[in-house]
């Protein structure tokens, strides 16, 4: 393993978290594909270029990258292990010579000066310990004139999926879970660690970016195909599986029939599908 500084983050994209999301990779692509597009049309990608994937998972972002650079390549960097045997795997059934991944924490990660045109990252940069150290390590692997581009959570109040889990509190120790803070300064890792823009932006032109925007975005994924299954994918992830291990069966069985009754209304077309909202936040590095 090379050297990682953000050794919470490092355990649990290598333990049960990081096994749920390679296991369930098509799942979690099916949540998430809506900010592919708005993604990879702000980050300009050349079919020439060198992309740079940081949090990149499973690969699919990654993967994207790589089809739109078909005369470059695309790096997948993550913490994760398993995601990144799985993000290999894929690109081998797909047949994409242009794209490799690595395992790294992109705080220290050592990366050649000035080497990418494009870094992206799809909800996979809120996670850093140190988010100043991390963008401003960042900002040395892209070339001058290289461009920044990635999606962060927003808005917990209007993440459909967010507001199902929070309506257990009868039945789970939910506490604060998915509260965003909005210090004025980017807080711990976490799902909205980057929530506030002005923040980020202080926080991106510290680290040497210009050109810095945030835009709202939102986007529908697709859960399960019905509500029982959708249910049952929300608590067996990370922060479900936390939430009901701290009480008994009957807690548990009581949150799982709450959550199917309320993602019944989500029920559509044979899917469950579920509103999500981002910044899509820009930057690049001054020519």
């Amino acid at each position: 393993m090379p050297h990682v500084v953000n050794t919470e983050q490092e355990q649990a994209w290598n333990g049960y978290e990081g096994a749920h999301w390679a296991r369930n990779q098509e799942r979690w692509d099916a949540v998430n594909e809506g900010f592919n597009e708005p993604l990879l049309t702000a980050a300009a990608i050349g079919e020439r270029h060198h992309v740079l994937d940081i949090g990149c998972g499973a690969g699919c972002t990654t993967r994207l990258a790589a089809r739109r650079a078909v005369n470059g390549r695309a790096l997948g960097l993550d913490l994760s292990a398993p995601m990144l045997e799985r993000a290999r795997e894929s690109a081998r059934h797909e047949g994409l010579p242009n794209v490799a991944f690595e395992q790294g924490d992109a705080q220290v990660h050592p990366f050649e000066p000035a080497t990418f045109d494009a870094v992206i990252s799809r909800f996979g940069v809120m996670f850093f310990a140190d988010p100043h150290a991390a963008f401003a390590n960042i900002a040395t692997a892209l070339r001058p004139g290289g461009r920044l581009a990635f999606v962060c959570g927003a808005d917990a109040e209007r993440n459909e999926w967010l507001q199902a889990v929070m309506e257990l509190r009868a039945f789970l120790p939910l506490g604060t879970f998915g509260a965003p803070e909005r210090s004025g300064a980017p807080t711990g890792p976490g799902m909205f660690s980057l929530a506030d823009p002005d923040a980020t932006r202080a926080m991106l032109s510290a680290a040497g970016f210009e050109h810095i925007t945030a835009t709202h975005v939102e986007a529908y994924g697709s859960w399960g195909k019905d509500a029982d299954e959708a249910a049952g994918f929300l608590l067996g992830s990370g922060p479900g599986r936390h939430l009901t291990e701290q009480v008994g069966a009957e807690e548990r069985d009581a949150a799982r029939r709450a959550l199917t009754d309320t993602l019944r209304t989500h029920e559509e077309n044979g899917a469950v599908r579920l509103r999500g909202t981002g910044w899509l936040v820009t930057a690049d590095r001054p020519r």
